[in-house]
């Protein structure tokens, strides 16, 4: 299943084919228990293909929005209208895969794709299996599993032949004891281990440009510096909400890897304390993402994506902020062609303001009159760019509010706990498997206290991942 389903949102379009704002909410409203509602927005595959062209669902809820009415409609009067197009169209089956919209709607899969459509688990105990009980959670694939994934070995015939041989309580305790060995060894936590894996879409490292250890032809930075945090907030019981707010670093040491907190890295990293939200404002964040522009957008869309699971080059997390775009670098943000994008975006990046990018030696730094300094002549308006923003539609002072609102959010629970599924399962959560992972990203939120360690142990638990 895709984690998010946008109606209607299609954003960068031309004028007359705008898709609107309030599609995510109208949908939500109007099916509040639908999985794609459940901590999230939807994103826009539900009724475009690539936007403004609708697929076969969007086609279908057309005619029913305001029949006779003039294009293109208001807010206001699709917002209206919407609930009773999408009640129209409940019984039909637009993709024809044999199940009706409302069906898909409910069970997480897309109304317009024939090869998402709901499945049964019939089939199950049928027949036998002499290795494992297929379909269900067995124990004894878990326990193989395990050592895969969290130690890189198989286990041993005599290690199975062990485990079988278990009461299912003591196979579960051994489940557990086995999970948190494993995440002590070099291949879950050492360099370029499992950890690292995980990090590399966020970090985005450049071989060329790296500083320190394993130093590139031009060095700008040190990304290991990243790389020690991100691993360090998911292990032992931390709190993995840091990557995003940590106010310290962390130092890799080797034989065996092992990761500790230090107030400083004064060879690597420059931005005061006070100005830190964690990986947000590394030294490798602002030379890579910032680089040397003046209204960070790329800095800004590249944390929603890494840490918050939002591209907004697929039109996924848009909360319009009323009065947006203002179009302070006067980059024609505001031709309707793009304004509906860059209500959400921009209003995301004004706390980037003044974190600098590339410039001599006020590189990788947090400097309060950035924008007079350098970018003085980019436009007549680019110094009346604020530094409080918005997230999620939320004010937010500064950029370390922006990364505690960030971190605090279901969608960070979510994309951390996807990021998980994905490497463990080995896919994005299925529509099969929504239930569950709802439940184990809200733990891992609720129960756990963002403990990474904690939630492991829920999700092997799982029948996605212990079901051959």
């Amino acid at each position: 299943m895709l984690r998010r389903l946008m109606l209607g949102a299609a954003v960068c379009l031309s004028a007359n084919a705008l898709a609107k704002p309030p599609g995510p909410g109208g949908f939500c409203a109007t099916y509040p228990s639908a999985p794609a509602c459940n901590g999230q927005q939807p994103a826009c595959t539900l009724c475009h293909t690539a936007p403004p062209q609708r697929n076969a669902y969007g086609a279908a809820l057309e005619p029913h929005l305001a029949p006779g009415a003039a294009r293109p409609l208001s807010d206001g009067d699709f917002s209206m209208a919407l609930p009773a197009a999408l009640r129209a169209v409940e019984s039909e089956d637009t993709d024809g895969d044999g199940a009706s919209n409302l069906e898909e709607i409910q069970r997480g899969t897309l109304p317009a794709d024939a090869s998402s459509k709901p499945v049964d688990s019939g089939g199950c105990g049928e027949g036998q299996n002499p290795q494992y009980d297929v379909c269900r959670y067995d124990a004894r694939f878990a326990y193989r599993r395990v050592l895969l994934d969290f130690c890189g070995l198989s286990p041993t015939y005599a290690q199975l032949q062990a485990f079988a041989a278990l009461s299912g309580e003591a196979q579960r305790a051994l489940l557990d004891s086995e999970l948190d060995r494993c995440t002590t060894t070099e291949f879950w936590r050492g360099k370029n281990g499992q950890l690292w894996k995980l990090a590399h879409p966020k970090i985005r490292p450049v071989g060329s440009l790296k500083e320190g250890e394993d130093r590139g032809a031009i060095p700008l930075a040190d990304y290991y510096d990243d790389y020690a945090l991100y691993a360090y907030a998911q292990l032992d019981d931390h709190d993995a909400r840091e990557v995003m707010t940590a106010k310290y670093y962390v130092r890799r040491l080797t034989g065996p890897t092992r990761y500790t907190r230090v107030e400083s890295l004064p060879t690597s990293q420059f931005v005061e304390t006070s100005r830190r939200a964690g990986n947000l404002t590394s030294a490798w964040s602002l030379i890579s993402f910032v680089m040397f522009t003046a209204l960070p957008r790329n800095a800004a869309a590249q944390s929603y994506r890494a840490y918050l699971g939002l591209d907004i080059a697929k039109q996924e997390g848009l909360h319009s902020v009323l009065g947006e775009p203002r179009d302070y670098d006067a980059k024609g943000v505001q031709a309707p062609a793009c304004a509906a994008c860059h209500a959400t975006l921009d209003p995301l990046s004004y706390p980037f303001r003044n974190y600098n990018g590339i410039a001599g030696a006020a590189s990788a730094r947090y400097v309060p009159n950035r924008l007079e300094l350098f970018f003085s002549d980019v436009s007549p308006t680019i110094t009346q760019t604020p530094e409080a923003g918005y997230l999620f539609g939320q004010p937010v002072r500064d950029l370390t509010e922006w990364a505690q609102v960030g971190a605090d959010s279901d969608a960070f629970a979510i994309s951390a706990v996807t990021d998980y599924w994905k490497l463990l399962v080995g896919h994005a959560p299925t529509a099969e498997e929504h239930e569950e992972f709802v439940a184990t990203w809200r733990r891992f939120k609720d129960t756990h206290g963002y403990s990474v360690q904690r939630m492991l142990h829920d999700l092997i638990r799982t029948e996605a991942y212990g079901a051959p």
